[in-house]
């Protein structure tokens, strides 16, 4: 066998391996993708209610797959399985916001565990997951804060045919001191977002060095 014909066999099976590393990375990565996306669907169906915040704002932890999958696989996958998580739970239970809610939803909790995979990819230790889920737990508080006051609030008034003052009396009967929108916010949707960011840190931080091995794989 002549020396060229060596090379292009062993070209054309590298290759072919390169292809099949390539094939088994995706299903892999989409089991995973699935797996976290199904766990979130299911810590949905868990909401603890909060003493200082109307009935309709329950905490759940649906967010701890969804931040796994940043830090195991990247921010990217991270999105994918928020997605895929708001979608199965559009399918499933229907929206009264003509999904406004959904994609609001979308956003906030993709800005809790995005910024967090952002920050953990550049340099994996302990340390940097700490200041990512800091970072994360100040965004989705902030923008949580922007969102239900300008699109989430106002429009679950209008799907339930509610006057805004009718939310905020809803506020009011839990912590007197909700007498407005902004007081709404101020006192129940910042301390809101801000515990269930710890929360949800705190058990990613517990639990991630322990599984990571079953999920990691970086998508970008």
């Amino acid at each position: 066998m002549s020396t060229e014909t060596k090379t292009t066999m062993q070209t054309k099976t590298g290759i072919g391996a390169q292809g099949q590393a390539k094939e088994k990375f995706g299903i892999r990565a989409l089991v995973n993708i699935g797996m976290l996306s199904a766990i979130a669907i299911i810590l949905m169906l868990f909401e603890i209610p909060l003493p200082f915040a109307p009935s309709f704002y329950e905490i759940d932890f649906s967010e701890v797959p969804v931040m796994v999958g940043c830090f195991a696989m990247g921010p990217f996958a991270g999105a994918l399985i928020e997605f895929v998580k708001i979608l199965l739970n559009f399918v499933f239970t229907g929206t009264d916001t003509a999904g406004v809610g959904e994609l609001a939803n979308f956003i906030i909790g993709c800005s809790l565990c995005v910024p967090a995979g952002l920050i953990y990819r550049r340099k994996r230790t302990r340390a940097r997951a700490l200041v990512g889920m800091a970072v994360g737990t100040v965004t989705m508080t902030v923008l949580g804060c922007i969102i239900n006051a300008y699109i989430l609030l106002p429009t679950y008034a209008t799907a339930f045919g509610m006057p805004m003052d009718a939310l905020v009396g809803m506020g009011t009967a839990v912590n007197p001191g909700i007498t407005s929108l902004s007081t709404f916010v101020i006192f129940a949707v910042a301390p809101f977002n801000l515990l269930k960011g710890v929360l949800v840190s705190l058990v990613v931080f517990l639990i991630y060095k322990k599984i990571s091995p079953v999920f990691r794989m970086r998508l970008s």
